[in-house]
């Protein structure tokens, strides 16, 4: 399986010649080449997350591809047919597992409604939280992406999920808030943590691709 990492909170997984996209939002590029595309997965409905621009991307090319999301993106997403789960649900696309977690987004502040969220691991490899930092019980991850900078977020609490988590490799998303001085603090962070269990920070920049 290869991993392509997006700008901010958006994925790339490819298998066997099928593809699947995480979170596709207004902070990433707009996508092109989504042919032979299995599935979506949007973790919740924040327009970081996905557009209706995005997903049209990818149905122009496969009109009857799956969208997994919870139950606040199939209310936001009314032009588009979404298949809701839930934490604890599993299911198949394509060459690809998908292990759902969590439920909640982080709180931002107690004026902001919190919303639907949900963590996703894919092939038993690699695990993204959505907007929490819920860890997966009972998981051995291989890959972990961890949020560099949110306004849900501090550093001190990424540093601790990535210790909770324990991951054999980490690398940093949901960047695009952040100065370049920002990002290399927030990677330089996450490798730190990482390390202390034995694992590998991976520097990814948007566009770069790794294999699982």
């Amino acid at each position: 399986m290869r991993l392509t990492k997006f700008e901010h909170s958006a994925l790339l997984l490819e298998d066997s010649g099928k593809k699947l996209f995480v979170d596709p939002g207004n902070f990433t590029s707009p996508l092109t080449d989504t042919a032979n595309t299995v599935a979506v997965v949007i973790t919740h409905e924040h327009a970081d997350h996905w557009t209706p621009e995005q997903l049209k991307r990818i149905l122009d090319l496969n009109s009857d591809v799956p969208i997994f999301a919870p139950e606040g993106v199939a209310t936001a997403a009314t032009d588009f047919d979404v298949t809701v789960v839930h934490a604890g649900d599993s299911v198949e696309a394509g060459p690809f597992t998908l292990r759902f977690f969590g439920g909640t987004h982080a709180v931002i502040h107690e004026s902001i409604p919190v919303v639907d969220n949900l963590g996703v691991l894919i092939n038993d490899q690699l695990y993204y939280a959505g907007d929490s930092f819920v860890v997966p019980e009972g998981v051995e991850v291989d890959v972990l992406a961890a949020p560099a900078g949110a306004p849900w977020m501090k550093m001190a609490e990424t540093m601790d999920y990535v210790l909770a988590v324990k991951p054999k490799r980490s690398f940093a998303t949901h960047e695009m808030v952040l100065s370049r001085a920002g990002k290399d603090l927030a990677g330089s962070r996450i490798q730190w943590a990482t390390e202390q269990n034995g694992g590998e920070y991976l520097a990814l920049e948007p566009g770069d691709s790794i294999d699982l």
